[in-house]
């Protein structure tokens, strides 16, 4: 049960960290193509691969790390298990709060062609999405090199 488990929270991290971190790219280079139309696109793609490969990583990460938990007999109060968790539920407070909205704003200033809103949207959300996607490699850390 516990490596069934096991399998399970490490498809979620790669689905997770993998679609967050493939969508700085698509966005960088719809970025510097400068085509109002790849730009659009690719935050379309963004958004639909956050409903498609993020949010549903993010649930397998935390319903399987607590069954983990429970399963391996591990005590909460484990630095690594409640650092971990809390690298993760700061990314996704982070993630809902600011990243989410700067990427729907982005999609709109794009469509009406606000070059001036875009880019003002698009500096939150690189902000905030580095922050976003930092505290998970984080909790990977923990979690890898159990300190």
């Amino acid at each position: 049960m516990y490596l069934a488990l096991k399998t399970l929270h490490i498809i979620g991290v790669v689905l997770f960290l993998g679609n967050i971190t493939t969508g700085i790219f698509w966005k960088l280079a719809a970025d510097r193509s400068g085509d109002v139309r790849a730009i659009a696109q690719a935050i379309e793609g963004i958004l639909q691969a956050d409903r498609w490969f993020t949010q549903p990583g993010a649930t397998l990460i935390l319903l399987s790390g607590l069954a983990l938990t429970w399963v391996g007999g591990y005590p909460f109060s484990t630095f690594w298990i409640w650092g971990g968790l809390a690298l993760f539920v700061l990314s996704a407070v982070i993630f809902k709060l600011a990243v989410e909205p700067a990427q729907r704003r982005m999609l709109a200033a794009i469509r009406s062609d606000d070059r001036e809103t875009y880019q003002a949207e698009s500096r939150r959300w690189m902000w905030s999405g580095t922050l976003a996607t930092l505290a998970p490699y984080g909790a990977l850390v923990l979690m890898v090199m159990k300190p």
